[in-house]
């Protein structure tokens, strides 16, 4: 019997490794023993991610090199513009110095800095001038990804916890149950938040109702509870 291939809407549970290919560089990994070898941040939850297939959660080149693929274990070249782009001038913006100043913050070439919630690194410092490169850090780089595709998901329940995870979304627990999803939030979302989240659900898991509900309600709710039962 022929093994499952990996089509659109899937769910897959992923390992990987991102490396800039000239220089071998590891950049991103899902793997704890790579990270701490290539000196990348310690305290990250280093471990195999869920992601549904065509759905963004990671490198659209990535997902389309994915489908129509077995469980396994792949390597994948990628172009600039496979990748994050190729580097544009325009996005080489000059800042006054003043800008800085008014936050406290002595620019310098290398440092890295987030302007009106865009992430930059300035390349250059003179006099009251300050150019600021907005590119992707790795724009205009060749990389080289190796993937292990792991399993099908089929859990709903998975599912659901990765569409959270992947959007972003500070979560105490998540269930689902005759296609009814709780979910039980760290604090309150915004309702356009609530909606976005909502139609991905919807479309990638199939439920029919979606509830909210905080970690501090729902403690509420359980005191009540015990409360009308004495």
């Amino acid at each position: 019997m022929e093994s499952k291939k990996i089509k659109k809407g899937d769910f897959v549970e992923l390992e990987y490794t991102g490396k800039i290919k000239d220089e071998n560089k590891v950049f991103d990994t899902t793997k704890k023993e790579v990270a701490i070898a290539n000196n990348l941040n310690k305290e990250a939850d280093y471990k195999p991610i869920v992601v549904c297939i065509g759905e963004g959660y990671i490198l659209q080149t990535l997902e389309a090199e994915l489908e129509g693929k077995k469980l396994g274990k792949y390597t994948f070249e990628l172009s600039p513009e496979q990748a994050f782009g190729k580097k544009s001038a325009q996005l080489l913006k000059l800042v006054p110095i003043k800008v800085f100043k008014q936050q406290d913050i002595m620019p310098y070439p290398g440092l890295e800095v987030n302007i009106d919630n865009r992430f930059g690194i300035i390349r250059n410092v003179s006099g009251g001038r300050v150019i600021v490169d907005f590119n992707h850090p790795l724009s205009g780089r060749d990389l080289t990804y190796d993937v292990e595709v792991k399993r099908f998901v089929n859990n709903d329940k998975e599912k659901l916890e990765s569409l959270l995870r992947a959007g972003g979304i500070h979560f105490n627990s998540a269930s689902v149950k005759e296609k009814k999803a709780m979910i039980v939030l760290e604090h309150e979302i915004p309702d356009e938040i609530k909606k976005a989240i909502d139609e991905k659900i919807k479309k990638t898991i199939g439920t029919k109702k979606i509830d909210y509900i905080t970690k501090k309600q729902e403690k509420k709710k359980s005191e009540q509870q015990k409360s009308s039962k004495k």
